[in-house]
């Protein structure tokens, strides 16, 4: 198991309760950890994942197929 972590900025506004359900259908994924939206940046989710089964541009692409617009932040 190797530990990884990436920020996804998501380009829509969310309101408390579609935060809440991105948050928990994330964490539902395989391989990942925990994903959290920046309680003062509501726009930058932390996701932390298992680089062994994941990759992080399927946790980006996982974050869009719920509809949001949403993008790697760094490399």
């Amino acid at each position: 198991m190797y530990n990884g972590d990436i920020v996804i900025h998501i380009d829509e506004t969310l309101d408390d309760r579609r935060i809440h359900a991105l948050e928990r259908a994330l964490a539902d994924e395989p391989g990942v950890y925990s994903a959290c939206m920046h309680e003062k940046a509501r726009h930058l989710m932390l996701v932390d994942f298992d680089a062994m089964e994941r990759v992080p541009s399927d946790i980006v692409q996982a974050v869009r197929q719920r509809g949001l617009h949403a993008e790697r932040v760094g490399f």
